[in-house]
């Protein structure tokens, strides 16, 4: 049943009262037609309940802006979603062309810092969010009384002489819903042993992030990335209002996951809108992201947490082979990452929510 507009939906009592269904909840196709993003194509989701986000379909189909009720969750880059022809490679240049956005997707075959890797130079994370997708669909249709949209595509990674990794996506939400999920399917469709790097860069922003807003997570311990961090251990979980000149500070965490093989970890904002509060949740299975990445930056004008599960960490490729934890897909191998992101409502939501997270 939908929930929707204070109560309860059947499928025949909505279409009653409506010609279609993108009257109240839609996915559409966009082309963007300025800026250094002129030519994206894009995937537009609105649910009914004010839940919406922009799905990318040239830039990996990650996801870029989201919103709720009008307040912006997901942060957004002053390079915006540029096409992916502006891609800059080596070193920092994939920061020239980093959108922010819900979901940047990092990988396939690298991810994290840039380095040198057995005589290979690889820039920071990854080629997969510069890559257009191909065999898109995007739709919309009632599963019983369930009214389900989503969009779908494929992106392939390969180089002659080298990997050939594809990653078939799957985006999808409800018609009432404020939440959307993710299904990755990442394939070797060649025939030679590749490394395989995955991490999801999920970045949360103003007004969901402020002064106070908290994260709170099942860790069973967490760990300052270098130097620059571990100052900041302590209060690692709270986040302060802007700073200027603030060095960004990373933090790992080993997570419990639930008697389901999710991890759930919340962002919270309890003085949202006067105290009324707002949250995200994110959910993944942690089978096959078995790291997590906290980035807090909350820098005057670049404002922002990340909130990263991953199957590696974020020193580069070098570093995980050097600990012996880089990650390998055999050929014909295949390997499915699963994710959830919904929004908590109220302070009701929130504290609901936080019973629900596992402890120590």
């Amino acid at each position: 049943m939908v929930q929707l507009f204070g109560r309860t939906w059947s499928q025949r009592d909505i279409m009653r009262r409506i010609g279609l269904p993108s009257q109240v909840g839609d996915v559409r196709l966009v082309e963007r037609l300025e800026d250094a993003g002129r030519g994206v194509r894009t995937a537009e989701f609105e649910t009914g309940s004010g839940f919406s986000f922009t799905v990318l379909l040239d830039r990996g189909m990650d996801i870029g802006a989201c919103k709720y009720k009008g307040a912006a969750l997901a942060w957004e880059a002053t390079p915006g979603p540029a096409h992916p022809a502006f891609f800059e490679r080596e070193g920092l240049g994939w920061l020239r062309t980093f959108h922010g956005g819900l979901v940047a997707t990092c990988g396939m075959t690298y991810a994290g810092a840039p380095c040198v890797d057995e005589g290979q130079a690889l820039g920071l994370h990854g080629r997969i969010g510069h890559i257009p997708a191909s065999n898109v669909w995007a739709d919309g249709a009632w599963r019983g009384d369930e009214y389900e949209m989503w969009v779908r595509g494929r992106m392939r990674e390969t180089v002659v002489f080298g990997e050939n990794l594809t990653l078939t996506r799957r985006i999808w939400t409800y018609l009432g819903a404020s939440r959307l999920y993710i299904r990755d399917v990442v394939a070797n469709e060649g025939f030679q042993t590749t490394p395989h790097m995955m991490l999801y860069h999920c970045n949360f922003g103003f007004p969901l992030l402020d002064e106070g807003t908290e994260l709170i997570a099942p860790s069973r311990s967490v760990a300052p990335r270098d130097a620059v961090a571990a100052p900041g251990l302590e209060v690692h979980h709270r986040y302060e209002a802007p700073i200027d000149g603030y060095k960004e500070q990373c933090f790992y965490h080993e997570m419990i996951p639930g008697e389901d093989g999710f991890v759930t970890v919340l962002l919270v904002n309890r003085a949202f809108d006067g105290g009324k509060g707002l949250g995200v949740y994110l959910r993944y299975r942690q089978a096959e992201l078995p790291r997590f990445t906290q980035w807090k930056m909350v820098c005057a004008g670049t404002y922002v947490t990340g909130l990263e599960p991953a199957n590696c960490l974020v020193e580069g490729r070098d570093k995980d082979r050097a600990r012996g934890i880089l990650q390998f897909l055999e050929p014909g191998e295949e390997r499915e990452y699963l994710l959830e992101i919904g929004v908590l409502d109220g302070q009701e939501e929130i504290e609901a929510a936080i019973a629900r997270v596992p402890r120590p």
